[in-house]
């Protein structure tokens, strides 16, 4: 199974390397990566989803207050430069695991 295909599954990152090492880690049993993730990326549409909103008023004059249109657009974008940011981080540490010899 690939390391791709187990982050689907719902195995935990401690999970996967435990089964490539043969060892137990110590985990603090919080919520798992995935979940996060999953949490993040939920907000993430959800304030993209008041954003258009918002520019669809501005756009057709219904908007009632300009400023609380403005934050939405503004919150959704710097939500959204974050996801990109740990996507980039998250592709960027995979990379180094596959160059990693174990």
């Amino acid at each position: 199974m690939s390391p791709i295909s187990q982050i689907n599954s719902g195995l935990s990152t401690a999970d996967i390397l435990k089964q490539k090492s043969g060892t137990t880690l110590n985990t603090s049993g919080g919520a798992s990566f995935g979940d996060v993730l999953k949490q993040s990326m939920n907000e993430t549409n959800t304030l993209h989803e008041k954003s258009e909103k918002a520019m669809a008023d501005m756009a057709t004059g219904q908007v009632k207050d300009l400023h609380q249109a403005a934050l939405a657009i503004g919150k959704a974008e710097v939500n959204m430069k974050t996801m990109l940011e740990v996507r980039n981080k998250a592709i960027n540490a995979y990379k180094e695991l596959l160059r990693t010899q174990m």
